[in-house]
């Protein structure tokens, strides 16, 4: 089978595209003819050689996470009906025509919903329900959400609008914002704007009562001071470094700070849940993953290099070339 290699840490162009042996299942497990694999910016952290001791990964590696595809074969103790099925799998690979999984790491895909659109929830769309419900957006209420035009960032638009909230949408040009604007954003700002804070307290009478910060870094830490007093802080950016708000500041102003990446991954069981919601909010139209950049296997290392200079709007996807 066709995959996608890391034999050194390194720049995009370590992302190598090379033949395998096609995986066998072992007993609990299946093997995924991969239609679309997951992209995310967490990827092209641990091509570099970040997050060793967070997210070790022993070279060579096939990078990725999961995606969408079609069982087509199942080990001992599975079920003999599962192949055939589509399932979306959400696992420690992706970035190959077929990956292995145990038989708890698949999910199946609701009847009519594209296998395009379930790899793009894979881990976004858990992210999302899982930061919607710690933020708890509540309707009338004013949520800033930061990186609005990403995987998670597009997905939490739809879900504070869904929840009756008001949102301010902040990313960093025209196409970005347009695309949040169109999910339900009812004020977009540009966050390298060095007044955007100003701009977003302007509009929402005094500052948020709920951010997203999906950016992290410096321009996440600032993202406080667009909050009012007595809101709620959600950091869950990593793109320049996770976030270091002012405990103090937060303290002082009664905000509440929310920093789930502190926990550790969540357990198999949550993450089911989640992806199972996901997907059914997805078939009933309550969410829209905004897929923005599909790429051939091989131009994995292109992928790459379009999510570290942002120019990607919405999400990336590879496609592997299955049914």
């Amino acid at each position: 089978m066709r995959a996608i290699q890391v034999a050194a840490f390194g720049a995009p162009e370590v992302l190598a595209p090379v033949d395998l042996p096609d995986p066998v299942p072992g007993p609990g497990q299946v093997v995924v003819g991969m239609v679309a694999a997951d992209v995310i910016f967490l990827d092209t952290l641990l091509r570099s050689g970040w997050g060793q001791d967070i997210f070790p990964r022993t070279l060579p590696y096939v990078p990725g996470g999961g995606g969408a595809g079609e069982v087509l074969a199942v080990g001992d103790g599975v079920d003999p009906d599962r192949i055939g099925r589509h399932v979306a799998v959400r696992t420690g690979t992706g970035y190959a025509e077929q990956v292995v999984a145990s038989e708890e790491e698949v999910m199946p895909i609701p009847d009519g919903l594209a296998p395009t659109t379930a790899a793009a929830l894979v881990h976004d769309g858990v992210t999302a329900l899982d930061l919607h419900r710690l933020g708890a957006p509540r309707s009338g209420e004013w949520v800033l959400v930061s990186a609005a035009a990403g995987g998670a960032g597009s997905l939490l638009v739809q879900l504070a609008v869904d929840a009756g909230a008001r949102v301010v949408a902040a990313a960093s040009s025209d196409a970005k914002r347009a695309l949040a604007s169109d999910l339900g954003a009812e004020v977009v700002v540009d966050y390298t704007r060095a007044d955007w804070i100003e701009q977003v307290r302007e509009a929402t009478g005094g500052g948020a009562a709920l951010a997203y910060d999906g950016a992290g870094g410096a321009l996440g830490s600032s993202t406080l001071d667009a909050l009012a007093d007595g809101g709620r802080f959600v950091t869950y950016g990593t793109a320049d470094g996770f976030a270091a708000p002012d405990r103090e500041s937060a303290e002082r102003r009664n905000i509440r700070l929310l920093e789930p990446l502190a926990d550790g991954p969540p357990d198999q069981g949550h993450v089911r849940e989640l992806l199972d919601q996901a997907l059914k909010y997805a078939a009933d139209g309550r969410l829209r993953p905004a897929i923005g950049a599909t790429y051939p296997l091989d131009r994995a290392a292109d992928a790459h290099r379009a999510l570290a200079a942002r120019t990607t709007v919405g999400k990336s996807l590879l496609l592997a070339g299955g049914e």
